[in-house]
Parts: structure tokens; C-alpha cells; sequence
């Protein structure tokens, strides 16, 4: 099989799990405990946290007016979680500017729109199950940069990481390895111009676009600056559009 119809076929397999998944912003209580269960348990099973009383994994932006949690479900089971912080002059909120101010700061005084997915887990045995699901994780990154129209997009990750978002998302290492706060293992900042980025992402990797529709019933209709001209996306089916 070629390269072409190898990466046409794995597009189609994760275009079809996309399908089967409901994308939820999470608001309540209890949803947002189980995100936290969800997150302890993968970070524990890393190596990355230490055990706690409490069996849950949350931090501080968890609240911050920015961010957004967001639970992708198959068949009703929660299946991965991740965290969308928006920053900008405004709003200059987000855990990579914690970390990597003094590379990031320049971006936000400058005025530009910064997008920051952290807190990215996978339930362990649905992701054997469903190879994919990383994948339709990973999205809400391209999702909510494209709603906000974001100038700059980000990876914060451990070194073995690396080489899947350079693959996936054409992004390339910033600065070296920090120490990231309540994680044990130093963190890589990664970075990538959305706009120079987001039409080679949609070309190789279609299931990556999204819906005004879609984007906007999980950020709100407010927008950030003026909608780009359409990328073609066709809409997105099954319960991911609907739920």
C-alpha cells in the first residue's frame, strides 16, 4: 500500500470514530469530577503525578475565565479529555505562559491570539480499542484555534511526544525542556503559526476541519475577529455534530 492510500485510510477510519463521538464542553460538577478521575488515573499510570487521597488530577486554570474542559464520549463513556486556554493582551491566561513567559510574552504584547490545549488524556483500554481516538482528541486544539483565529498554537509535551505533533500538526520544538508545575517530567514547548499551519493539516489530515456550526455550539458564537474565508470542510456527521 502507498503513502497516499495508507494515510487516505487511516483519515476515513478516524473520520468514521469522529462520527461516533459526542464532543462536550464540561460544566457540571459531577462531569468535571470525572474528568478529574480520568486525568489522575492516565497521568498516574505515566509516572507523571504521585499518588493523592483524593484520586483526582486538577489544577488552578481549571478555572481560569479563558479555559474550557472538554469530555469526548463513545456510546455515552467518557473516552479522553482536553483543556482549551484562549490567551490574548486581554485575557493572558494560559499554563504555557506560566512556564514559557519570556518566549510567549512578546506574542501576547504584540497582540496576538495564542491557543493552548493541555491536560490531554486518554481512557486506557478505549484507546486500544479505538487507535483513532487520540487523534479526534488532539482536533479541539484545531477546532478552537480556528474559532478563535488564532496566531500561534501550542503543544506543551513530554520529549517522546515530540515526533507526533511535529507528524500531526507540523509543529516544531520552542526553547528547551522546562520543569512543568505538579508534573514530574520536564515539559517541551512546541509551536506552529496557525494560519501557515491549519491548510496543510486539512489537506493531509481532513477529519482535523470543523464546522462553524460545530465550533460555535462548543465556544459560544462570540468571536474573536472576523471568520476566515470557508477551508471546504464538509460538515461533520453523526452524533459529534449533533450532541
Amino acid at each position: 500500500m502507498t503513502t497516499v492510500n495508507a494515510e487516505g485510510s487511516f483519515s476515513r477510519n478516524v473520520a468514521d470514530l469522529i462520527g461516533r463521538i459526542a464532543y462536550r464542553r464540561i460544566q457540571s460538577d459531577e462531569d468535571r469530577r470525572a474528568i478529574f478521575r480520568l486525568r489522575y488515573e492516565c497521568y498516574l499510570r505515566e509516572g507523571a503525578i504521585a499518588p493523592n487521597e483524593t484520586c483526582l488530577f486538577e489544577d488552578d486554570f481549571d478555572s481560569a475565565p479563558n479555559g474550557s474542559i472538554f469530555g469526548l464520549y463513545i456510546d455515552g463513556v467518557l473516552a479522553s479529555s482536553i483543556r482549551v486556554h484562549v490567551a490574548t493582551a486581554e485575557v493572558p491566561f494560559a499554563p504555557a505562559l506560566a512556564v514559557f513567559g519570556d518566549i510567549l510574552g512578546a506574542r501576547i504584547a504584540a497582540g496576538e491570539t495564542i491557543v493552548d490545549p493541555t491536560r490531554f488524556v486518554v481512557d486506557h483500554e478505549l484507546s486500544r480499542l479505538y487507535p483513532g481516538l487520540p487523534y479526534a482528541t488532539v482536533r479541539m486544539g484545531m477546532l478552537a484555534s480556528e474559532h478563535a483565529e488564532a496566531d500561534y498554537a501550542l503543544a506543551t509535551v513530554r520529549t517522546e511526544h515530540r515526533a507526533f505533533y511535529r507528524r500531526l500538526l507540523f509543529m516544531e520544538p520552542v526553547g528547551e525542556p522546562r520543569l512543568y508545575p505538579n508534573l514530574k517530567n520536564p515539559i517541551n514547548l512546541m509551536g506552529v503559526s496557525f494560519p501557515l499551519m491549519r491548510q496543510r493539516v486539512y489537506t493531509r489530515y481532513p477529519f482535523m476541519a470543523s464546522t462553524r456550526e460545530e465550533q460555535d455550539r462548543l465556544f459560544g458564537s462570540r468571536r474573536f475577529r472576523a471568520p476566515r474565508r470557508d477551508h471546504g470542510a464538509a460538515p461533520v456527521t453523526g452524533e459529534a455534530a449533533a450532541a
